[in-house]
């Protein structure tokens, strides 16, 4: 595991830094719309998680729908 970790360190630091940017940024618009310090809190470390969740199930639709297309196409003709 460790090999696999640092391999792709710079994938993992960016992806660290990204959802630390996605938490500061949901916690400053939760608190601009909501004034409270707590529901900013919560809201910004409950939208990561509901959001990675959704992600996952739209990544399953778009590889069982490009798998029904792959299934469903018919080589084309060749002419010799």
């Amino acid at each position: 595991m460790t090999r696999l970790a640092r391999a792709h360190l710079p994938m993992l630091k960016k992806t660290g830094s990204y959802y630390v940017m996605h938490i500061v940024v949901a916690s400053l618009v939760a608190y601009a719309v909501t004034g409270s310090l707590t529901m900013a809190v919560t809201l910004s470390l409950l939208e990561p998680t509901v959001q990675a969740v959704a992600f996952f199930f739209h990544e399953k639709a778009w590889q069982r729908r490009a798998e029904r297309a792959g299934a469903t196409a018919q080589p084309a003709p060749q002419t010799a």
